[in-house]
C-alpha cells in the first residue's frame, strides 16, 4: 500500500476521533446541582443503603464525570441492570447527563 494513502487513512481517523472528542457535551455543574435533587435521596446520604441490604448505594461526588454520563446512558439504554436507576434516567437528555455529572464530579465524596 502507498505510504502516503496509509499516512493520509491513519491523519484522517486520527482528526475525526478528535473533532468527536472536541464536540462532547460540557456539562454546567450549577444546572446540574439543580438536575441532581432527585438523585441526591440515595446518593447524598452517606452510608446509606437501600431497602436491599444487599446493595450499597455507591457515592458518586468525585467521581470522573464521563464514567457517571456512561453509567447514565447504560441505565437508560437498559444495559445497565437496576430499576430505579433506569427508571431514573429515561427521561435525562444528553444535556442533563452531562450537566449532572459536572456536578457530581465536582463534588466532594464524603
Amino acid at each position: 500500500m502507498n505510504r502516503k494513502l496509509v499516512l493520509g487513512t491513519l491523519l484522517s481517523v486520527v482528526c475525526t476521533a478528535l473533532a468527536a472528542a472536541a464536540s462532547a457535551q460540557e456539562g454546567d455543574p450549577k444546572a446540574g446541582q439543580v438536575k441532581a435533587i432527585p438523585c441526591m435521596g440515595c446518593h447524598g446520604i452517606p452510608g446509606y443503603s437501600n431497602v436491599y441490604p444487599s446493595y450499597h448505594v455507591p457515592r458518586v461526588g468525585g467521581q470522573h464525570s464521563q464514567y457517571l454520563v456512561d453509567a447514565l446512558k447504560a441505565y437508560k439504554n437498559g444495559d445497565r441492570g437496576h430499576k430505579t436507576m433506569q427508571a431514573q434516567a429515561a427521561s435525562l437528555s444528553d444535556q442533563d447527563m452531562a450537566d449532572i455529572a459536572a456536578y457530581f464530579s465536582a463534588a466532594k465524596s464524603e
